[in-house]
């Protein structure tokens, strides 16, 4: 049964009568309130009123919000789409970092019930009337200024029924606080600053990707540094609506304001919202709300998602999903370095009540990210995806598709894979085994040999980068959850880096970097040498001498990595 929008959100306190504006003036003071009304507003009319008028609105899959984010593989141009911004504060029109259009706000008491009102508030809300009539295209002129022409335009209350023509707008809404302390339409067609070149070049200097003047490392890492900075605010790489919006995000928060950004793209039909945390952060919180379809085989999230009525549509298994996503500042030691964001909270949100369920996991499920990969090597997923950002691919109906889907997955889960189970693990490389070393295969792949190589480098980087992942976990003398003494550590980091110097075979410059910073780090410990290797030889246990003897195994070993990486920069210097 699908969704009449009309009769949702009836019940979540904003009540809405029938012109879709609001029974009772709307007065909210706070960042916190102004968030929750346009989540409920922009969810309402944005995203549930054009899926039920459409028969084929593009709902989005579950994968779409979890990081790394993937590039847009379609513009849907028969979606909304906009920008707004929110300052916690009143605007200082002058000293604005950004352009827009001025509106002014009116109590709502200003006007009386038959419309007549002293000129000078006549004056202002004429004008505002004016200014977003001038915006919009010539043929919603008469329309709008016969509809609006006697009300403060300005107000919360009225924002449902004007959405629809600042939707038509290009450019983005603001909103700020009145003289009275309350929120309301301050402002349309605004122009975020984007400030792309230099943040990218500031970016990856205090990373440690560029280095002034060297142009080989700048193009070598442009790209990661480039992709890592806008997933720290949301988005891959794409669209300047939303660049623009995460620059400028990123802008209000350096300067200490408290703000809201949104976002809605035509591509990815998902409403992103950052907006100052209660506690002050390194980033800005980010949000996103969209459509999202429940797969099939999450019986037990199906059942109770059935049961509490908070599917949109129950035969298409399609909710409102709530994302909230932690950032991670830049780490060149961790070998998951390219890991901005991580989810921390998925809520799915009730149609009618507003109700929210946050204990079902709806897009980080390993069954489903299995199952997918099960079915891209046997050829039978039927999906989109956007291969090296620039080519879409349909469906897995061909060799040479099967492995432009698989190094797309697993360009996407790759901290994942890195990060999960021993037994999650095991199953992945059955499955890739099973399909890359098939000897059935030969033949194909020799015939696809480049996108094969490609594949086969993505599927290295994951394992090399799985064993430098536990160096991490022994370097805090961890192993498997579980704490370990020094002599473990030496020992299982010995054997560890003894096997990988021969899968070193396939290079990877960072991954070499992060084993010999982990391995400095664990030679360098204060107690270890201490205790173990700046004493005399005669003082040390049977105990002690076993460590001190794979204490010289391991300078050994990082001596052969170093060496390894020598020898890569010089063939580069040399070319």
């Amino acid at each position: 049964m699908t969704l009449d929008w009309k009769k949702a959100f009836a019940e979540c306190g904003l009540p809405w009568d029938g012109h879709d504006s609001f029974s009772a003036p709307v007065n909210i003071n706070s960042l916190v309130e102004l968030k929750n009304f346009l989540d409920i507003v922009h969810t309402k009319f944005c995203l549930l009123k054009p899926f039920c008028e459409n028969p084929d609105y593009p709902i989005v899959e579950n994968r779409e919000l979890l990081p790394s984010f993937e590039s847009d593989t379609w513009e849907y141009k028969n979606v909304p789409g906009f920008s707004l911004v929110a300052l916690d504060r009143q605007i200082n029109y002058f000293s604005e970092i950004f352009q827009f259009d001025i509106l002014h706000s009116l109590l709502d008491d200003a006007v009386s019930a038959e419309g007549k009102s002293c000129p000078l508030e006549n004056t202002v809300l004429s004008r505002n009337v004016q200014a977003l009539q001038n915006r919009l295209p010539k043929k919603m002129h008469d329309s709008f200024k016969q509809r609006f022409m006697k009300y403060d335009v300005s107000v919360l209350d009225h924002y449902p029924q004007i959405l629809p023509y600042l939707l038509e707008m290009d450019r983005a809404q603001v909103m700020a606080l009145d003289s009275f302390g309350s929120y309301y339409l301050s402002g349309v067609y605004a122009s975020f600053p984007s400030d792309l070149d230099p943040e990218i070049k500031r970016f990856g200097m205090r990373t440690g990707k560029f280095s002034v003047g060297d142009n080989e490392k700048y193009e070598r890492n442009r790209l990661f540094v480039y992709q890592y900075l806008m997933e720290l605010y949301g988005f891959p790489i794409v669209s300047e609506r939303r660049t623009s919006s995460a620059l400028f995000a990123r802008r209000l928060h350096k300067m200490g304001e408290r703000f809201l950004i949104r976002v809605l793209g035509q591509s990815d039909r998902t409403l992103t919202t950052l907006y100052t945390p209660p506690r002050r952060k390194h980033y800005p919180a980010i949000e996103k709300i969209a459509l999202v379809k429940v797969h099939k085989d999450q019986a037990e999230a199906v059942r109770r998602l059935e049961e509490g009525g908070f599917f949109v549509d129950e035969e298409r298994r399609v909710v409102i999903l709530r994302v909230t996503y932690s950032q991670h500042k830049f780490n060149p030691d961790n070998v998951r370095q390219e890991r901005a964001l991580s989810v921390s909270r998925q809520e799915i949100i009730h149609p009618i009540t507003g109700r929210v369920l946050s204990d079902l996991n709806i897009i980080k499920d390993t069954t489903n990210m299995f199952l997918r990969l099960n079915d891209i090597v046997r050829g039978e997923y039927m999906g989109r995806i956007a291969y090296k950002r620039n080519e879409i691919v349909e469906n897995t109906d061909t060799d040479e598709k099967r492995l432009k889907f698989l190094f797309a997955w697993l360009s996407k889960h790759q901290r994942r894979i890195i990060g999960y189970s021993d037994e999650f693990y095991s199953n992945v490389v059955k499955v890739l085994d099973g399909y890359l070393l098939s000897p059935d295969n030969y033949d194909v792949f020799g015939n696809l040999n480049e996108l094969y190589q490609e594949v086969w480098a993505k599927y290295s980087f994951i394992q090399q980068a799985r064993k430098i992942r536990i160096l991490e976990d022994l370097m805090r003398r961890e192993s498997r959850g579980t704490r370990i003494g020094y002599g473990e550590m030496l020992t299982e980091s010995v054997a560890l880096l003894h096997g990988l110097k021969f899968e070193i075979v396939s290079y990877f410059e960072d991954l070499v970097n992060s084993v010999i910073a982990l391995v400095e780090a664990i030679l360098n410990d204060r107690y270890l040498r201490r205790n173990y290797i700046e004493c005399r030889e005669d003082e040390l246990t049977p105990y002690g001498a076993d460590i001190r003897k794979n204490y010289g195994k391991l300078v050994s070993l990082l001596d052969e990595f170093k060496a390894i990486r020598k020898s890569r920069h010089e063939f580069r210097q040399n070319r």
